[in-house]
């Protein structure tokens, strides 16, 4: 009975810390130890914010679990549908019925970010957006996030995708833990497609020593997000940043407390999946009007103030790289693994992205055919399953 007060009273504590680590509506952030879970710091940590890019780590963790279930191969086609080639930058422009392998897809949304490639990877694994968002959802619970909810596979805004920073920790270390071999593409410095050369989004890689992950984010209601991993002498700490002011800012807090994390040789001893919830876990914020109202143009882009512009402000995160940076190599063909099966119907064909064919309302229906019901939801809003 002792015990049990005693360690209530050390909850209560650790909660109280969190209150007083800033102020009521500071952004949230969490920092732990990638190995065992057990956070360094954290403020708001169950605050319900727009995941946006982040979103992608999801995606990325859907499909490893995919490829370990046999759904799907590394070396799969990932085709492009009408549905992605549509999506908004930052895309990759590839133009409908493109096909290229899975995990050069997988480096396309980890480093460029690109929505359009997100959303092809959903829908050739997941069948449609839809079909795929429940699966994101289903990984989530049984991850134990309960402050996420995702209804697209590119972070793309919606008033219904949100998450927390403590979710996102749980997330990074499914990922890390949970399919190791995956963890270089975390760190890639750039990819060259064809002759072009994109940079990683992730201003500590190559920059900060040991940085090795994870993700950027950003979208208006948003502000900047980011996930950033480091390793020094065998131990791995992970940063989450959320609704930072800019793309400066936003790796410079993460490398702050990555620095400070680095500087704490024993982590407290609660972690990321048993710190208690606090604070306002039902608002999501929204960052609209102080980012994007206020703003520029130029500066509302994950992109904003490109490594080695003169006019952005002074950081070692914005200088070029110290070295010639090391470039992977991605592109469109060489998808010569199994299809998809979210993508084969019962006898084993493959779908097609084009509409179904719908009979005139002035003729009668061929024997065995249901004529369409008109102001039928699925008549009228469900479509053909597949990619073209």
């Amino acid at each position: 009975m002792r015990y049990r007060r005693f360690l209530k009273l050390l909850l209560a504590g650790a909660v109280a810390l969190a209150a007083l680590a800033g102020p009521a509506l500071a952004n949230p952030t969490i920092v732990f130890d990638l190995e065992n879970g057990k956070i360094l710091q954290h403020q708001e940590a169950f605050k319900r914010w727009y995941p946006a890019s982040l979103t992608k780590l999801m995606t990325a963790y859907v499909a490893f679990r995919a490829i370990a279930a046999g759904d799907v191969q590394v070396d799969s086609p990932i085709k492009v549908t009408k549905r992605s080639a549509s999506e908004p930058p930052s895309k990759m422009g590839f133009k409908p019925g493109s096909v290229m392998r899975l995990d050069n897809a997988l480096k396309m949304i980890l480093v460029k970010s690109a929505n359009d490639v997100a959303m092809a990877i959903g829908e050739n694994i997941g069948g449609s957006q839809a079909a795929f968002a429940e699966r994101m959802n289903a990984e989530a619970r049984r991850l134990g996030m309960t402050g996420t909810h995702f209804v697209n596979p590119n972070g793309l805004f919606s008033p219904d995708q949100y998450t927390t920073a403590r979710d996102l920790g749980l997330l990074v270390m499914a990922i890390r833990t949970e399919f190791p071999q995956y963890a270089p593409w975390f760190s890639i410095e750039g990819l060259a497609v064809g002759k072009k050369k994109i940079s990683n989004y992730n201003l500590l890689i190559g920059r900060y020593p040991g940085a090795d992950g994870m993700k950027t984010g950003f979208v208006c209601p948003s502000g900047f997000n980011m996930i950033g991993s480091a390793t020094r002498d065998g131990r791995t700490l992970v940063a989450v940043v959320l609704g930072e002011k800019s793309a400066i800012t936003r790796a410079e807090t993460v490398a702050r407390l990555l620095d400070q994390g680095f500087a704490t040789p024993t982590p407290g001893w609660l972690t990321v999946a048993a710190l208690p919830s606090y604070g306002d876990t039902t608002s999501v914020n929204d960052m609209n009007d102080e980012i994007c109202r206020k703003k520029p143009a130029k500066e509302q882009s994950e992109a904003a103030a490109p490594v080695g512009d003169k006019n952005a402000p002074k950081s070692r995160y914005r200088k070029k790289l110290d070295h010639a940076p090391a470039l992977v190599a991605v592109g469109l063909g060489g998808a010569t693994g199994p299809i998809p099966k979210a993508m084969l119907d019962a006898s084993g064909q493959e779908y097609v992205d084009v509409p179904l064919p719908s009979w005139r309302p002035d003729l009668p229906p061929p024997p065995g055919a249901e004529p369409a019901v008109i102001g039928s939801a699925t008549a009228a809003q469900e479509p053909a399953k597949a990619v073209n």
